[in-house]
């Protein structure tokens, strides 16, 4: 009988079900990007309550890169190597992630990208690296044509900031801009965090596109739309890709933040399953509205989480599940499948909102919408 119990007590400590799954997180929490890294932690450590509420023996061990590539690479080496996870859920930006793509595929540690969007970071055939977020080129095909569908643009004008996420969403929106036929009458690429952009969106408004198309982190974004309110350029649409233009510092900009449109990957107005859920109980938890970057890093840890219980906490069979399963929660269905050149690549549905009345609001695609568009933009009071 006390071998027989000895054996259970064996078979309990072994279960794959009781061993703590231990995931990484590397994280940008101080430094400039630190608001939306802010939405980042906050979606998983929402995803670490629900897990454990459901029997998870979960260990996250968390890195800050404070935006640095350099950083972001030693935090993926420590984990790798030192503390032995099974997994890893970040880096948030561009630079981040395509820094540590390739020391995944090096210790063969899955990587589950959450909301970077440099297209070649799932274009470079890596078998470790899966991302749960839409890549730029949708960021620049859902801009351009909920402009389209919205008035007879005929001309358009880039400002970017000159890093991977700038630099490469602003390649695509250029290229799928020539294909539908657009003028390129300006193409700014600015360093990032600088103080003044008069001069440049002067030079832009002379010209007067139809469209602008800006490409910033928080600060930039709020800083660029002040300053074209200043030198008063008024195309028929600013066009905010992402990033800076769907958080709530730059919605609490009032007085130049209403009318723009930009993309988003979620919003808690969506029937995913679970979307207005966790939108209610993040504004409840946190005081204040979730970004996509929450909703896109609460679902990879889940799902990364999931996976890797599943595997019994090991690094390839973590991998194979995250390449063969799918999942359908608050990011809608999820599967990391090859398409049109990219690997692990969630084909992730964009969402096209609008500040209308301070309030980010979804306007297209039309099943999604709650309010209709205001186009053209209004003039500047």
């Amino acid at each position: 009988m006390r071998k027989h119990l000895l054996a259970l007590g064996v078979a309990a400590v072994l279960s794959p079900s009781l061993l703590a799954q231990k995931i990484g997180v590397i994280n940008t929490m101080s430094g400039a990007e630190a608001p939306i890294g802010e939405n980042i932690t906050n979606g998983i450590k929402l995803a670490e309550e629900d897990l454990k509420k459901k029997g998870f023996n979960l260990h996250l061990v968390w890195e800050d890169d404070t935006g640095k590539p350099q950083i972001s690479m030693s935090a993926m080496e420590k984990l790798a190597t030192r503390d032995n996870v099974t997994g890893v859920v970040g880096p948030y930006t561009s630079a981040c992630s395509n820094a540590v793509a390739k020391l995944a595929e090096k210790y063969k540690v899955p990587l589950l990208i959450p909301a970077a969007a440099k297209e070649e970071i799932t274009r470079l055939g890596l078998k470790h690296v899966f991302r749960m977020n839409a890549p730029a080129d949708k960021y620049a095909s859902s801009l351009i044509d909920a402009a389209l569908s919205l008035g007879k643009p005929k001309s358009i004008a880039f400002v970017y900031e000159n890093t991977d996420f700038g630099t490469s969403t602003s390649k695509t929106a250029k290229d799928y801009a020539a294909r539908k036929g657009l003028q390129v009458l300006g193409d700014v690429a600015y360093p990032k965090g600088s103080a003044d952009y008069r001069s440049s969106l002067a030079q832009i408004k002379s010209k007067n596109p139809d469209l602008v198309f800006m490409v910033s982190y928080v600060a930039d974004a709020i800083l660029l739309m002040r300053q074209s309110k200043e030198v008063g350029l008024q195309p028929q649409a600013f066009l905010g890709a992402g990033a800076g233009f769907t958080t709530t510092e730059f919605a609490r900009e009032k007085a130049i933040s209403e009318g723009v449109i930009s993309c988003t990957q979620w919003t808690d107005d969506v029937n995913w399953p679970g979307a207005k859920d966790f939108g209610a109980r993040y504004k409840a938890k946190f005081g204040k509205e979730p970004t996509y970057h929450a909703a896109c890093a609460y679902a990879s840890m889940v799902i990364m989480a999931e996976t890797a219980r599943n595997a019994g906490g090991d690094r390839a069979k973590t991998r194979d599940g995250l390449k063969s399963g799918k999942w359908n929660g608050i990011m809608g269905e999820v599967q990391f499948a090859d398409y049109d050149g990219f690997n692990n690549q969630n084909n992730h549905t964009m969402l096209v909102q609008q500040i209308i009345a301070g309030n980010y609001e979804t306007i297209l695609p039309a099943p999604f919408a709650t309010k209709k568009p205001v186009f053209p933009f209004p003039k500047w009071k």
